[in-house]
């Protein structure tokens, strides 16, 4: 009945169940907590911090793409949006150090939407894009590096 409950108030009211189970885990009841919900939810959160970096990543290649292919256009929002991105994605790693491994995958995959989004943003084919990610993950990161 208990566990009946504890999935109703999950369905109903996330932070009344958040509040609840962790009162139980630290009362030490671990035989009234929702053991498989909080698993689900714990490996939820990791997968969010792992597509949060994905999309920043993939935002910050558009930036620096349209910067390097499109000179003339280049301005103070998408300067901003580039060191916003690169502080961003740097305490992204600072908080979830385990992270960096992927990083590899993560720009060739993130690559490839960089490049959609700035075709569809410049007007440009995809084609004129490289086909892989012209930079490493330091070079992007890196404060001096503006693509020429």
């Amino acid at each position: 009945m208990a566990a009946m409950m504890q999935s109703t108030l999950h369905d109903s009211d996330f932070y009344a169940w958040t509040n609840q189970q962790a009162a139980l885990l630290r009362a030490g009841e671990l035989d009234s907590a929702d053991i498989e919900r909080i698993a689900e939810e714990i490996e939820s959160m990791g997968r969010s911090e792992k597509r949060e970096l994905f999309s920043r990543l993939a935002i910050l290649l558009m930036h620096l793409l349209k910067w390097r292919f499109q000179p003339t256009l280049r301005g103070n929002s998408w300067r901003a949006t580039i060191k916003v991105m690169r502080r961003d994605l740097l305490r992204l790693l600072a908080d979830n150090p385990s992270l960096k491994s992927q990083l590899p995958e993560m720009i060739a995959d993130a690559y490839g939407d960089a490049a959609l989004m700035a075709a569809r943003e410049t007007g440009l084919a995809e084609t004129a894009f490289p086909a892989d990610c012209p930079w490493g993950f330091e070079e992007t990161i890196c404060a001096d590096f503006w693509p020429d």
